[in-house]
């Protein structure tokens, strides 16, 4: 295998596990660093979505005495399980019906940067207006009402440089969550949502990929995964501290960047 290949898989990877968590977009930073790199064309958009799945397996470990119980089928139909699924579908179903026109078309270094910036924008004017303890500080008492809100927030994200993690923190301060709540519940849906995407786009790319390009994708699945178990705590902590503002702002000089 190329070792010059290989390189730029742990590079990406590394950008995965960095930026999954905070609301500056993965998928964003992937494209970008990817088209600067020069990572294969072929394999770069399946290689993009795929390891994102390894920094949501961290979630998965790191917040397992929540995702346990859901091993037995009783659980299912828990107050939180019925709201992961709220939160869940209309990403699921709006995302299924346009996977195909978002690779073909919304991969691109100009679609993001115009993600990064309306998004950057929107946090901030978010930051600004809403104060930053919301009405509800847990994840078991979000309603029903605001997973959806959530949920529906989300979709926003189907589109590259928005930021998944972006568009659910500020949905669910907008619907009244605190924003460590937001953050928290933003993580625990975006499991299912990426198994399903992951999944998605495994079973319509998988006989194109060869030995070379599945090596890959597990280096920088193994290393999204190493760097996101620490970089989960980390922008916990940051959130606390700076709130969205930072983030905002980093996003529109990245957009402003990359559009000239």
């Amino acid at each position: 295998m190329d070792s010059l290949l290989v390189l730029k898989a742990i590079l990406l990877g590394i950008i995965e596990g960095l930026t999954e968590f905070i609301p500056a977009s993965s998928t964003g930073h992937l494209i970008l660093a990817g088209h600067w790199l020069q990572f294969p064309a072929h394999l770069a958009s399946t290689f993009e979505i795929t390891i994102q799945l390894g920094a949501i397996l961290a979630v998965v470990i790191l917040y397992k005495n929540i995702f346990r119980p859901f091993i037995y089928p009783k659980n299912w139909r828990s107050p939180l399980a019925i709201n992961i699924m709220i939160a869940t579908l209309p990403a699921l179903g709006i995302g299924a019906l346009t996977h195909t026109f978002i690779k073909a078309h919304l991969f691109s270094p100009t679609t993001v940067a115009i993600g990064l910036g309306i998004g950057g924008i929107l946090m901030i004017l978010v930051d600004k207006t809403h104060p930053p303890l919301g009405q509800t500080d847990s994840i078991d008492t979000i309603t029903t009402k605001q997973a959806l809100f959530i949920g529906i927030a989300q979709c926003a994200a189907l589109w590259p440089g928005t930021s998944r993690s972006g568009a659910t923190i500020v949905g669910g301060i907008l619907t009244g969550l605190s924003a460590q709540t937001a953050a928290q519940f933003s993580f625990i849906i975006a499991v299912p949502i990426m198994i399903a995407a992951v999944t998605y786009d495994l079973i319509k790319t998988a006989p194109t990929l060869n030995n070379s390009d599945l090596s890959l994708i597990i280096i920088g699945f193994v290393t999204a995964f190493m760097v996101a178990l620490l970089a989960i705590k980390v922008f916990l902590h940051l959130l606390k501290k700076w709130r969205l503002t930072p983030f905002g702002i980093y996003r529109i000089i990245l957009a402003i960047l990359v559009l000239l």
